[in-house]
């Protein structure tokens, strides 16, 4: 071969076998032509500072603490030395494969490189040839089984290596020499297959296949990510059942699971990262939606669900993909994913993104970017070490929409959104920037014993400086012609916050008297210090409202920015505070299995929830500590192995200092955590080992509640009860082999339970609806692939209506919206990638904050992603 050809082929890991001879198909011995051949014609191989606030922390925190900071040094000097593992012993044993359909050429060097092992093979026997992929634990003889499975292609073993080459002319009717081909419900062992995931580490910290987890769990693969071009928490969620987007207004992630809204429960690789900002996915490969109370592995919060992204990491398959975006109002972005390993015991990694892009709705854009760099380190088989730091900023402006019409305060239905374009802008989007900065570093220390007890630290610490301003409706259209008007008011808010979390979980296995026990137990503390600052709006230095006609919206008044005046009797104006919170949580979880098809999975978590409070306005000092033991229970039957059906039992607290650390107050410190009790009944099928279907019933009570007051927002209010009742099913995998699915259907029936008595005349009656939760929820996208080279998707998103407020004036009307992409991969590096958004281009309303900050939905959009992998 020469080396122009060489080059053309651009695989370097690969060994080639160049030869004109055939082996004649007679030949009963396959391998002793192929090898004759090898020997008249060579081979050519290649081997594969801010202020205290001065409160001492208690001797638990500081005893924990200590014991937390010596486990984390146990662990980086475990002893031990690097193996390397030859090629008879990697051929022997089994390895967990990663490799796409595609061509077959790029899936044997894919195989070269994660087995380890050499394989030769000519290229015009592989070129127009492709394969199904291959995803699990195999041998190397097994995978090479499945990998070449229908290629009519063979594999023969060599000195060094394996051979594959065409099968001879007749081969079909000699006996067979190749083992059979074997494919059993346990060969996908990673965590996601295609659209479908079989694991989520995070619902109970150990390898627990996810039928096994007594637990609603949805999770978004990387190839779900990569097929609706995902950038953001409202993407993902837009296609998980019981859990919808809600406005944040406009300057952060805000979700509702089943009837809950947070802005806070939110996490990487399991650590918390609870600052209120818009999140992105370049450095993410899964994101995992635990639904229910979760506060046995979360700790606090969690209260109605949690998502958690697991990050991408340095691996020993080289990674080379840099990905190019343009779309529909100057979308601009690019992302890189560059991974090699170093050598036989470490490997780098490097996620990058940039974006630009402006927005369907007036004066409205964003800026966005991060880098991510990783370390992976294998001093032994038994040790890893994970390294990494991330950077990421987003600037954009505050859009929190359009205002309602016509509400009549306590007359159910009397509103409705404004009726105006979507694009209309209340307020002043050139006047209303947020942005935030974000670093963090991050560290996974892992040792697995003889005995195969193994002992893992997780480590995060991150620093957040987070600002937005906005100058937006805050109160209803009059009237929808010439003689309406809008009250427009404004002000900013700043938040500094530090986090630092580490966990360190011990897991062990144990038989007694026939029952066997998996063990998770460990401790997590955590400390967060936190500024925050807030002005009010003056508009021409007097006055906190105007009013601006309805058919031209935009204030052009001067706006100056400071703190109203601060009142001490009921210490009302604008916040100015330091907070510090310490959280010290012990935890312990025994899976047992009780008989083969009962399982049983019991938690019980301890947290200490110690917070120190300096309100700035007049130096006062407050101080809370609240002790929160949220139990888990969990039973499973399995009737056959790949079908479970469970009950749940668990609980999970919000103390009153509230998601963000900012709602206590000398009048509520003393008062009791908000409680969640979460019941369900379930069912989880894995139909084949690359389809899944999953069914659950749910009630979730949530008791001591404060909630705001509606249309009047600086203001809150005690909800005594409050219950979501619902059902859920979901449907991921892959129906045939080109057609993937994944959605599911929701019904959630979400009310108060009594009566709201609030400020002045704000009263909820019992039997109101709660807020942004519509009783029904459809999704649906499949993706069908006609050949290697050429696929459809086509999706479906369907929200019934629903309330903007408690008080259930405003109606936010149901809809229906498509969505469709087509791939096309133009050879082995390049692959397109369009995407249409809102297919019909129908008007819809996407989400709310409160009665009027209500978002429209974006027209068609479409988007063209060009991939490069190299």
């Amino acid at each position: 071969m020469s080396n122009k050809n060489q080059q053309d082929t651009n695989f370097t890991n690969t060994s080639w076998l160049v030869s004109n001879g055939t082996c004649e198909s007679g030949s009963s011995d396959v391998l002793n032509c192929v090898l004759s051949l090898e020997n008249n014609k060579p081979v050519q191989k290649h081997d594969g500072g801010r202020a205290e606030c001065g409160f001492r922390p208690s001797r638990l925190i500081v005893t924990v603490r200590t014991a937390l900071i010596g486990f984390g040094l146990a662990s980086l000097v475990l002893p031990g030395i690097a193996i390397a593992e030859s090629n008879i012993v990697a051929q022997a044993s089994a390895v967990i494969y990663s490799i796409p359909a595609g061509a077959m050429a790029d899936a044997l060097n894919r195989f070269s490189q994660q087995a380890g092992v050499s394989i030769s093979f000519a290229a015009a026997d592989v070129k127009d040839v492709a394969t199904k992929g291959l995803n699990g634990k195999f041998s190397v003889q097994e995978g090479l089984d499945h990998l070449l499975a229908g290629s009519g292609l063979q594999w023969a073993s060599q000195e060094e290596g394996y051979l594959v080459r065409k099968q001879p002319e007749g081969m079909s009717e000699q006996p067979p020499i190749l083992p059979p081909i074997r494919v059993t419900a346990s060969a996908v062992t990673e965590p996601t297959d295609g659209y479908m995931a079989t694991k989520s580490f995070s619902a109970t910290r150990t390898d627990t296949p996810l039928r096994d987890v007594p637990q609603s769990i949805t999770v978004m693969t990387q190839d779900m990510i990569q097929d609706q071009t995902m950038q953001s928490i409202t993407d993902v969620v837009r296609y998980v059942p019981g859990v919808v987007p809600s406005q944040g207004e406009g300057n952060r992630d805000a979700v509702i699971f089943r009837g809950n809204n947070t802005t806070g429960d939110f996490y990487v690789d399991g650590l918390r990262d609870d600052v209120q900002y818009f999140r992105d996915l370049y450095n993410i490969d899964r994101v995992e939606v635990l639904k229910g109370s979760n506060g046995m592995i979360f700790g606090r919060g969690g209260a109605g669900g949690v998502i958690n992204r697991v990050t991408k990491e340095a691996g020993w398959t080289p990674v080379r993909e840099i990905a190019a975006q343009y779309g529909s109002f100057s979308h601009k972005r690019i992302a890189v994913d560059l991974g090699q390993p170093i050598n036989d015991v470490a490997a780098v990694r490097l996620n990058a993104m940039y974006e630009h892009s402006n927005s369907f709705r007036n004066g409205v854009d964003l800026e966005r970017g991060g880098v991510n760099p990783t370390f992976t380190f294998k001093p032994t088989a038994q040790t890893k070490v994970v390294f990494s730091g991330e950077y990421f900023f987003d600037r954009r402006t505050a859009d929190r929409g359009i205002p309602s019409f016509g509400t009549r305060s306590g007359v159910v239905d009397s509103g409705r959104p404004a009726d105006t374009h979507r694009s209309t802008f209340f307020g002043n989007a050139a006047n209303s920037p947020t942005h935030v900065d974000a670093w963090s570093l991050n560290s996974l220390i892992e040792h697995t014993f003889d005995n195969e007890v193994k002992i893992r630290n997780r480590t995060r610490y991150a620093s957040y400086d987070k600002f937005y301003q906005n100058i937006y409706a805050n109160g209803v259209a009059t009237a929808e012609d010439a003689t309406g008007t809008v009250a427009i008011s404004a002000y900013n808010n700043a938040t500094q916050r530090e986090n630092l979390f580490t966990q360190t979980d011990l897991l062990f296995k144990l038989n007694t008297w026939g029952v066997n026990h998996e063990f998770m137990t460990g401790v997590e503390y955590g400390r967060q210090i936190s500024d925050n600052f807030r002005n009010t709006g003056f508009f021409n230095n007097s006055t906190t409202s105007v009013s601006v006609p309805f058919f031209n919206p935009i204030s052009f008044d001067p706006v100056t920015f400071r703190q109203t005046a601060f009142n001490p009797a009921n210490r009302s104006g604008d916040a100015n505070n330091h907070g510090v919170v310490e959280v010290v949580g012990v935890y312990v979880q025994d899976q047992i299995t009780l008989l083969p098809q009962v399982k049983a999975v019991l938690g019980l978590r301890y947290d200490n929830f110690d917070m120190s409070f300096i309100d700035k306005r007049d130096g006062t000092r407050f101080h809370a500590n609240d002790g929160l033991l949220s139990p888990r229970v969990g039973l499973i039957y399995k009737p056959i192995d790949p079908v479970s059906i469970y009950g749940n039992y668990s609980l999970a607290y919000v103390p009153r200092a509230g998601d963000q650390l900012s709602s206590i107050s000398p009048s509520n410190a003393t008062l009791k955590p908000e409680q969640f009790m979460n019941l369900e009944l379930g069912a989880k099928w894995d139909i084949r080992p690359d389809l899944s279907f999953t069914a659950a019933l749910y009630q979730l009570e949530r008791s001591n509640v404060i909630a705001p007051v509606p249309n009047e927002p600086t203001q809150s209010m005690l909800v005594d009860g409050q219950r979501a009742r619902g059902a859920e099913v979901g449907l991921m995998g892959r129906i045939t082999p080109q057609w993937s699915v994944m959605g599911g259907y929701a019904y959630t029936d979400a009310e108060i339970t009594r009566t709201i008595s609030g400020t002045g005349s704000t009263t909820v009656p019992a039997g109101s609806i709660v807020a942004q939760v519509p009783k029904h929820t459809v999704s649906m996208w499949n993706r069908y692939d006609f050949t290697p080279f050429l696929g459809l998707g086509l999706g479906v998103i369907h929200r019934s209506s629903m309330y903007a407020a408690l008080d259930n004036t405003v109606l936010l009307p149901g809809f229906t919206r498509m969505d469709a992409a087509m791939f096309v991969r133009l050879n082995k590096v390049i692959r397109v990638q369009a995407n249409i958004e809102n297919l019909a281009n129908i008007d819809y309303i996407a989400s709310a904050n409160n009665n009027n900050n209500i978002l429209p939905g974006a027209p068609r959009i479409y988007r063209l992603t060009v991939v490069a992998n190299f």
